[in-house]
């Protein structure tokens, strides 16, 4: 396979990345991507209001951090719940908060960040649970929190891609829109496409067996849809959905495989194909033009599906 120079740049960039101080394989999954994210997005951009609270449960909190581009106006905000990706088993605030930042800025909607508990220390469906709550607690509580509760979507990658594809199963009627960014849909790991690249770039499938282990330990007999969405047969109320897919990704042909399910059961789906990337492009803005047109690609799907105002640009 052949990889232009800046994903080559790339690659080579990647494979000198050395977690400090790593403890164990779980340790060093989790300070690998903080790491890649820090050294690869774009500088952050400003937001004119970043909010951090919690979500009370019965035994714990659900943390969610809420950028607002517009501040907190009289009129009530649009808004976008964005689940990160991270195999599951990393990521958190500040692995996506450029990415963060940057949508809230392009769509001119609240997005709100949800930091759900990870496997192994919390296998499914204790991730899957708190998405699910926090886009029923954001419509619950849109009056306090000065959001229309008729202008939400769901913006999900990766393993993000996948919870928000359940998520949308359960409480997609609540939702306008989706975006998949390069999901992670099945826990069998023997595409064509993760033939090609079961040594990367990026992801690999010994670290892809370990991470759906952790994540989903009982997924060999009799597994949930809910935390497979290749599984899904019954897409009820999922909204419009947008598919983001990278050319070089091992995760490639399962995104293809749900756009088709979700097709097939009737959900408007459009699926973009990205060329010549590898999977976390958009993690790579420092040297990736395409992480700004994905960007600007799922603003305007937002803006589609969402009643924004916003200053169009000239």
């Amino acid at each position: 396979m052949e990889f232009t120079s800046p994903i080559t740049q790339i690659i080579s960039h990647l494979e000198k990345i050395q977690s400090f101080n790593a403890q164990d394989p779980l340790d060093d999954t989790r300070k690998y991507l903080e790491t890649m994210s820090l050294q690869l997005d774009r500088k952050k951009e400003s937001v004119t209001m970043i909010e951090e609270l919690n979500i009370p449960m019965e035994s714990y909190q659900i943390p969610i951090r809420i950028c607002r581009p517009k501040g907190k106006t009289t009129q009530k905000s649009s808004a976008i719940v964005y689940i990160h990706g991270g195999w599951f088993i990393a990521g958190g605030f500040e692995t996506h908060d450029a990415i963060v930042r940057k949508l809230a800025n392009k769509t001119g909607s609240a997005v709100i960040f949800v930091d759900y508990r990870l496997a192994p220390e919390h296998p499914f469906p204790a991730g899957l649970n708190d998405c699910i709550d926090t886009v029923k607690w954001v419509v619950d509580h849109a009056e306090a929190l000065g959001i229309d509760k008729d202008q939400i979507g769901i913006i999900g990658d990766s393993a993000g891609g996948a919870l928000a594809a359940s998520v949308s199963t359960q409480v997609g009627e609540l939702l306008k829109f989706q975006i998949l960014i390069y999901p992670a849909a099945d826990n069998q790991l023997n595409t064509n496409s993760w033939k090609i690249y079961e040594t990367g770039p990026v992801l690999n499938k010994e670290g892809g067996i370990q991470a759906w282990n952790w994540y989903y330990p009982e997924g060999e007999n009799n597994p949930d849809p809910l935390a497979v969405p290749i599984l899904i047969k019954d897409f009820k109320n999922t909204p419009s959905t947008l598919v983001f897919i990278a050319e070089h990704d091992a995760l490639r042909d399962e995104g293809e495989a749900l756009a088709q399910h979700m097709k097939e059961a009737g959900v408007s789906v459009n699926t973009s194909f990205y060329k010549d990337m590898v999977h976390g492009f958009m993690h790579m803005g420092e040297v990736l033009n395409e992480a700004e047109q994905a960007a600007n690609e799922m603003a305007a799907f937002a803006h589609q599906h969402l009643e924004i105002a916003v200053e169009k640009e000239a």
